[in-house]
């Protein structure tokens, strides 16, 4: 095993646990959200079945515009929040000075997510190469295979 097997093997293993993905929402809770960047926001959605409010934090691939924002679902179609968005596409989001701005959720068309995906490739080529290594590794499925979605505030400003 290489040394870029060996990382993005952790890096997978990182992903999938619950206790340090969850760790930013109470970042965001507080206000404290901008602290990681502006590459990483807070989504609000609804449990398809419970209907409870339920929390993710996300990278943000792209930013085409004002109140505009594209993420990529890592685990792919069958993770959770995505199922729940693509069920009950009203969400509220968390980012910059943004504190639970409601928005729609709406998915990315293939042709839309392969230009958005390059954009990122070439705007971010270091974390490309990490984050893409680590996503394939924890699902087995090559990233321009996942899907997207983009957020659009109901109020841009």
């Amino acid at each position: 095993m290489t040394l870029a097997d060996a990382t993005a093997a952790v890096a997978a293993r990182a992903l999938r646990t619950r206790r340090l993905v969850r760790a930013p929402i109470p970042l965001y809770r507080a206000g404290l959200g901008p602290l990681l960047g502006a590459r990483m926001l807070m989504l609000e959605h609804l449990g398809r079945r419970s209907g409870a409010r339920r929390y993710v934090v996300l990278e943000v691939v792209d930013h085409p515009g004002p109140g505009e924002y594209v993420l990529v679902s890592g685990f792919g179609p069958k993770a959770q929040w995505y199922r729940n968005i693509r069920a009950q596409p009203r969400v509220r989001v968390w980012t910059g000075r943004r504190r639970g701005a409601p928005a729609t959720a709406t998915p990315l068309p293939e042709h839309d997510a392969a230009t958005t995906l390059d954009r990122y490739r070439r705007c971010h080529p270091r974390a490309w190469k990490h984050l893409r290594a680590a996503i394939e590794h924890a699902t087995g499925a090559p990233v321009d295979t996942l899907p997207m979605v983009r957020l659009r505030l109901d109020d841009p400003r």
